[in-house]
């Protein structure tokens, strides 16, 4: 769309045009794409957003599609062939998460029912509609991300600090981050 305002951080890429415009901040309520989001938003950890979604299909590939109870399942040889894998991000202290994550996953899908009303629960199971004029405004946490990731390290979590725990809030539409000129604000939020 030509002329259309975005929030800056989406940038020329058509990759990352099409993950604001299409992604970035819509309500995820299934289980299977919350727990790509927390293994990817762990892998981003000092990478950029870019460098991720262009590995997203090897991860899918790699990952069993994000079966929590496939993932739960990789014995020492099965993370040591993804530690082979080009497509995705080599670090052994990420691609472990990514297992003990899946294995944390069952336990609270177990307790709560889905992994969805877990999470959901840290925003009262709606997504808070902010108000940010600029990129400045943006946090890099809040308190509700520090409520989520105090909670799910409890829970046997791995890569799931505040500022990680955030950015998969905005990315899963917990909270509309969307800059108030962005064209993406209202369709995500107060008069959609």
């Amino acid at each position: 769309m030509k002329n259309t305002v975005r929030c800056a951080w989406a940038g020329n890429d058509p990759l990352m045009i099409a993950y604001h415009d299409d992604e970035w901040g819509v309500p995820v309520r299934d289980d299977q794409r919350l727990f790509e989001f927390l293994v990817l938003e762990g892998a981003q950890a000092g990478l950029s957003w870019s460098t991720i979604l262009k590995k997203r299909a090897a991860y899918r590939a790699a990952f069993d599609n994000f079966d929590a109870t496939k993932v739960a399942n990789y014995d020492a040889r099965r993370i040591a062939h993804l530690l082979k894998d080009p497509g995705i991000v080599r670090n052994v202290l990420k691609v472990n998460s990514a297992v003990t994550n899946a294995r944390a996953v069952l336990a609270v899908q177990e307790e709560f029912g889905s992994l969805s009303d877990y999470l959901w629960r840290f925003v009262g199971n709606h997504t808070i509609q902010n108000q940010r004029q600029t990129m400045r405004d943006v946090p890099a946490k809040s308190a509700e991300a520090e409520a989520m990731s105090k909670d799910l390290l409890r829970r046997g979590f791995k890569f799931v600090g505040p500022t990680i725990c955030y950015a998969f809030m905005q990315a899963v539409g917990m909270v509309n981050d969307h800059l108030t000129t962005c064209f993406r604000f209202r369709r995500l939020g107060v008069g959609r």
